[in-house]
């Protein structure tokens, strides 16, 4: 008699996939080195009090193996003033050892930005096209399923073999077997448009300020769309600038150290900066993303000298504000504003400056900031060429 086998799920309870210590202390440390910007040895202070509170390490692996590991995987790197020297096998207290100091490689930016990407965005696979949909047919690669008789012009990569094929059989027969144009069909595909982007960041004094930490979550946003543009769409542009006084750009490499300053907010010079960026680019589609807290409270006048006022919304300021939203709206070029702060009066002024562009505006607070931003770039790949 045949044996009767019983199919199902078998549910056991979770278990975490075992970890070795270098690995533990490694997730903890790529939190606190974006916390600090970058800097080795004010993480390791906080490595060495969490580790003090919780028993992170025992006798077998301490912080100080921890570095050493560190190093040998080239995450990190010594440097010396005079050049030379051995490294201290012990390291000190603040996690630096002997006279040199410690920084973090390249490849440790590499892996903040991706895990940036990870924690705001998920686990996306690499795609070598990455391009933006416009909803118009045409020449591209992003196949629509549809098919079509054969035109000239059309490129032989997109005629269907198998559908031509068919096509051939049931027209001429089998027997007598022949291929002509007129049994050749072609897969539509969708055309699709680069995307030039100018992000912008606040870094005014007040990303800070009542014990909130606003500058973290906008940096790991802005390392998180730099790993996605990058890995995800080659072939459009980023370009990242801050603006506190003054604006200016920053490189990708310069995201995991970026502070904020004693400065105010100069909103009309970031997006001067950001329009004069995407003049150059050839691309038909541009956009400004804007990450601010929403106060414009700084201008810089024709004599090189600034007019401030941190009370309240000056007219004065906010009115240069809604012209640069104009600005760009002729050259349409669409202005997408997070608004990270919740003040009813500030939330009123990024209203007009969104309507005044005819651009749109998010007010997320810091929670979910990465992903309405992630949702507004995949929106925007469906944008029509003008």
């Amino acid at each position: 008699m045949a044996m009767q086998i019983r199919k199902g799920f078998r549910f056991v309870p979770y278990e975490a996939p075992e970890q070795t210590p270098f690995e533990r202390l490694f997730e903890i440390f790529q939190e606190l080195i974006t916390h600090t910007s970058g800097d080795f040895d004010e993480a390791i202070d906080w490595l060495r009090e969490l580790d003090v509170e919780y028993e992170l390490t025992d006798e077998n692996y301490t912080i100080d193996d921890f570095i050493e590991e560190l190093k040998a995987k080239g995450y990190i790197r010594e440097e010396f003033e005079d050049g030379g020297g051995e490294m201290d096998k012990e390291g000190d207290e603040g996690g630096s050892s002997g006279n040199g100091t410690i920084s973090i490689t390249a490849k440790m930016e590499r892996i903040i930005r991706q895990r940036a990407l990870d924690q705001i965005f998920g686990k996306l696979k690499r795609s070598g096209a990455g391009n933006h949909k416009t909803g118009k047919s045409g020449q591209g690669d992003e196949h629509t399923g549809d098919f079509r008789e054969y035109r000239y012009g059309d490129g032989l990569e997109h005629i269907s073999m198998t559908e031509s094929l068919k096509n051939a059989q049931v027209n001429h027969g089998i027997g007598n077997f022949s291929l002509s144009e007129e049994d050749l069909v072609v897969e539509d595909t969708q055309y699709k448009a680069q995307m030039s982007t100018v992000l912008m960041i606040d870094i005014s004094h007040s990303m800070i300020l009542y014990g909130e930490d606003r500058i973290t979550p906008a940096k790991k946003v802005a390392m998180a769309l730099s790993e996605l543009i990058t890995t995800r769409y080659p072939k459009d542009t980023l370009d990242i600038l801050v603006f506190g006084n003054d604006a200016w750009p920053i490189s990708i490499k310069e995201l995991p150290y970026l502070k904020v300053g004693p400065y105010h907010t100069n909103t009309v010079a970031g997006l001067q900066l950001a329009m004069d960026m995407l003049r150059r680019k050839r691309n038909t589609n541009k956009q400004i993303f804007m990450i601010t807290d929403g106060k414009p409270s700084c201008l810089r006048l024709p004599d090189g000298t600034y007019y401030k006022n941190s009370v309240g919304l000056d007219d004065h300021i906010v009115e240069k504000c809604y012209n640069m939203a104009r600005q760009a709206r002729k050259l349409h070029i669409p202005i997408t504003t997070f608004m990270i702060a919740q003040d009813p009066y500030l939330m009123q002024f990024i209203r007009y400056f969104t309507e005044a562009n005819k651009g749109k505006a998010f007010f997320t607070g810091l929670k979910g900031l990465g992903e309405m931003i992630f949702e507004d770039y995949e929106s925007n790949r469906r944008k029509k060429l003008k």
